[in-house]
């Protein structure tokens, strides 16, 4: 059965804009809090020690994280923003080592707090309405601060990642509501591969064993502006 087009029309007409020139300000901003997980991709090369023990390591489950941070917003064109996100990412990454010579596994639990200042550049659709999808992609330089010289691996402070995701602007009638999801896939060599907080040299089995490790994070955020 053919849609009837009265009924068509009537659902798709223009309603009522909820603050209808926030988007033509120079520069808006506001502020954020979500949620992440935490990845980190190994290649590993496979290395025996001198008793025959080699180690693999995996990550076999993922904790949520909480983010918060600030949105600063500056107007390019109707359709082009420029976007820089001071955000701190709190968040854990588990880590399970299994020797494939005797079967033995040791657990290692990784806690982060990431200050990361994203420089995104979002591509958003024409306004319809109350809501606006959009895309964005950019560049995230991050820091550490909570890196600790201990156990099997031993990761790097700094890190740059290329993230790339896509939302919608909700406009609310006293501020606008945003829903957003990003991947984020680190360009750096993450593994420090100098240990000298290592006194036990067997544990240097496990750096060994890694030729580099590069991190990801999947990021669920809501922007209130």
């Amino acid at each position: 059965m053919m849609p009837n087009p009265a009924s068509v029309a009537h659902a798709q007409k223009r309603k009522v804009m909820n603050r209808p020139y926030i988007d033509q300000r120079k520069f808006h901003y506001g502020f954020l809090a979500g949620m992440h997980l935490q990845d980190i991709e190994l290649e590993q090369n496979g290395l025996k020690n001198e008793a025959g023990d080699q180690w693999f390591c995996e990550t076999p489950s993922y904790e949520p994280g909480f983010s918060v941070g600030i949105l600063g917003e500056f107007y390019l064109t109707k359709y082009l923003g420029l976007r820089i996100i001071p955000t701190l990412h709190f968040g854990t990454k588990n880590l399970t080592f299994r020797n494939e010579t005797n079967g033995d596994r040791q657990y290692q639990t990784i806690k982060s707090t990431y200050v990361t200042i994203p420089v995104d550049v979002k591509f958003a659709a024409e306004r319809f309405n109350n809501y606006r999808p959009y895309v964005m992609a950019g560049v995230t330089p991050a820091l550490d601060l909570t890196v600790k010289k201990q156990k099997q691996y031993l990761l790097r402070q700094t890190d740059v990642y290329l993230e790339a995701g896509l939302g919608c602007d909700f406009y609310l009638p006293f501020f606008k509501f945003i829903p957003e999801v990003k991947f984020m896939y680190g360009l750096s060599n993450v593994i420090n591969k100098k240990r000298s907080d290592i006194t036990d040299e067997t544990q240097l089995i496990f750096t060994q064993s890694v030729n580099k490790a590069q991190s990801k994070m999947i990021v669920f955020t809501f922007y209130f502006e």
